[in-house]
C-alpha cells in the first residue's frame, strides 16, 4: 500500500463535489422542437483523490437512466484518469485528460460505439468547463465518420447543494 500525496489536480476535482441540477435540449423526435430534459448529480469525494458522480433523469428514447461517472488524477502520468457507465448501454468509457491552462476546461479523451456507423468506434471528448463555483458545463463531442468533430450535446450543470 502506498498513501496518495494529492496534488493540485486532485484539489480541483474537489470543485465538482456536491448536489447539480443538470439540464440540456433534446430533440426527442426527428421534425420536432427540442425538450428540456432535466437530470440530477450527486457527486461525492473518496478522500480527496478521487470524485464518484451518479446522475440518473430520463433519457429521450430510453426513459429513466443512471449514470456513473469516476475521476482521479495519475501524478506518474500527469494525466486525468477515470471511466464512465450509463444503464442505457453496456459500453465502458475510460477516460484520459488533461486541464487547459486557464484550468477551468478539462478535456476527457475516451472512444466508444460510431453513433454514426453502426459496428465501429470512434473517438469522443467529455468537455468539462467550470463557469463559476456554482455552474458549469459538459459537452459531448464525436469524431464523425468524416473525420470532423461533432457536438453531440451541452449540458448546464447548476449547484443545488
Amino acid at each position: 500500500m502506498m498513501k496518495v500525496e494529492t496534488q493540485k489536480e486532485h484539489r480541483w476535482l474537489q470543485q465538482l463535489v456536491g448536489t447539480w441540477q443538470c439540464e440540456h435540449m433534446a430533440t426527442i423526435e426527428p421534425g420536432k422542437k427540442p425538450e428540456l430534459v432535466t437530470w440530477t448529480e450527486t457527486v461525492r469525494s473518496l478522500d480527496g483523490v478521487w470524485i464518484v458522480g451518479e446522475s440518473s433523469g430520463d433519457m429521450p428514447g430510453c426513459g429513466n437512466v443512471t449514470t456513473i461517472i469516476t475521476l482521479g488524477f495519475d501524478a506518474a502520468k500527469k494525466r486525468f484518469v477515470g471511466t464512465w457507465v450509463g444503464s442505457m448501454m453496456p459500453h465502458l468509457w475510460i477516460y484520459d485528460g488533461e486541464l487547459d491552462s486557464s484550468e477551468k476546461v478539462l478535456t476527457l479523451h475516451s472512444s466508444g460505439p460510431a453513433f454514426d456507423n453502426p459496428g465501429h468506434t470512434t473517438k469522443f471528448k467529455d468537455v468539462i468547463e467550470l463557469r463559476s463555483n456554482d455552474e458549469r458545463t459538459l459537452t459531448g463531442i464525436m469524431l464523425d465518420k468524416d473525420g470532423k468533430w461533432s457536438e453531440l450535446m451541452t449540458m448546464t450543470q447548476r449547484r443545488l447543494k
